[in-house]
């Protein structure tokens, strides 16, 4: 067998046991299967999961799907880059161990465990969200268990030991729940009052995750009744919509609050509440910060409260409103188009002067000139003349 394939553009060649077998690429995790054959382990987990039984390179039968780390082969191959790093060779990093069903279901007992001291829950808890974090397989791990029902339990049983409830909230997040799971949070006005409370709490991360879980629970749960139940809850916009308003600096404050006050504002009965929380002000004020799918999930709010006419008269009476949903109508994706040309039809369908100033707006993005008048013809809500660049109302 050779001692290296062809070189490299880095002008360095790389010895033929450190590639992995089915892809030819440098080993960044190397295993050993049952017949004793070494392979990346991204690359050999995939080969199983597409359904392949077999060893590819001696194609005899695997006996079992055991993946065993390569240490010293890892530890070869981490020396090699060192030495090469002249070449442009950069070291891999030592892999994290995927985590281990019986650790992983130890740990979910000592978090549920009442009779372990609570520093000890805690603990498990942080490990718990360090494997989690760690990769999706370990995810998968986890949620083999009973880790929904566990969490839940120890998110709402927990309220008076605030960081064992706060830790185990920030676990919950990351993993979806079922309609049953958002139904048992749903029901219960206890829990959706803790959680609308937690929306104020003094770290942001705990913000943000409360809103987290508010967005997956009325999103998962099919019954308008528990929805409104939810969305009636005192204060709860003020919470969402104050998360919104943090530091660009915390990213996924931004992400999480849009997909909550979206999810929230999806309940009619209770838009109103959106309105009167400030919505309107923070929508506009934020939009340039979002970035596309949150993009897009914003000016689909902007559209669902527009269709009141409070918060027709909210949008309207911010003076960016109409100038920056003309401004980017075509920028974003044809569906942000779809829901800033929707909020744009209540807003010039309310106000002669929101007309004006769509219109006026629009002379200063020329490109987009004939769309607006399209759009705004085609809804007979004005008739527009470009060649004169004149424009009547009417109704």
């Amino acid at each position: 067998m050779p001692g290296s394939l062809e070189p490299l553009d880095l002008g360095v060649q790389i010895p033929y046991h450190f590639r992995c077998p089915i892809s030819l690429e440098l080993m960044c995790d190397p295993v050993t299967v049952s017949t004793g054959q070494t392979y990346d382990r991204a690359s050999i987990e995939s080969w199983v999961a597409t359904g392949n039984t077999t060893c590819p390179v001696t194609r005899s039968p695997l006996t079992d799907f055991t993946l065993i780390p390569n240490h010293t082969l890892r530890r070869l191959i981490q020396e090699w880059c060192v030495a090469n790093r002249s070449f442009g060779v950069q070291r891999i990093p030592t892999p994290k161990q995927p985590a281990d069903p019986a650790m992983v279901r130890s740990l979910l007992s000592q978090a549920s465990s009442m009779t372990i001291a609570p520093q000890s829950r805690l603990s498990a808890l942080r490990r718990l969200r360090g494997l989690a974090r760690d990769s999706d397989k370990n995810r998968a791990v986890i949620s083999a268990f009973d880790v929904r029902g566990i969490l839940l339990n120890v998110v709402f049983s927990n309220a008076m030991d605030s960081d064992l409830s706060h830790e185990a909230l920030a676990l919950l997040v990351m993993f979806p729940l079922a309609e049953s799971d958002c139904a048992s949070v749903a029901a219960e006005p206890a829990r959706v009052a803790y959680l609308a409370r937690m929306l104020f709490h003094s770290s942001i991360e705990v913000r943000v995750n409360s809103a987290a879980l508010v967005e997956i629970v009325v999103a998962g749960t099919r019954t308008p009744e528990l929805r409104s139940q939810i969305s009636n809850v005192d204060d709860i916009f003020e919470g969402v919509i104050e998360i919104l308003r943090n530091p660009i600096s915390y990213p996924r404050a931004l992400k999480v609050g849009i997909k909550a006050l979206f999810a929230l504002c999806l309940v009619k009965q209770t838009r109103h509440k959106a309105v009167s929380a400030g919505a309107a002000e923070t929508l506009i004020d934020r939009l340039a910060d979002f970035e596309k799918c949150d993009a897009e999930r914003a000016l689909a709010t902007i559209e669902l409260l527009c269709r009141i006419p409070s918060g027709c008269s909210a949008f309207s009476s911010h003076a960016l409103t109409v100038p920056l949903l003309v401004k980017i109508i075509l920028k974003i994706s044809d569906r942000a188009t779809e829901y800033a040309a929707g909020a744009l039809l209540s807003l010039c369908s309310s106000s002669e002067e929101n007309q004006r100033e769509a219109v006026a707006a629009d002379m200063n993005f020329g490109d987009l000139a004939p769309s607006l008048a399209l759009l705004l013809y085609s809804s007979e809500i004005i008739t527009i003349d470009w060649s004169h660049s004149q424009v009547s109302t009417q109704f």
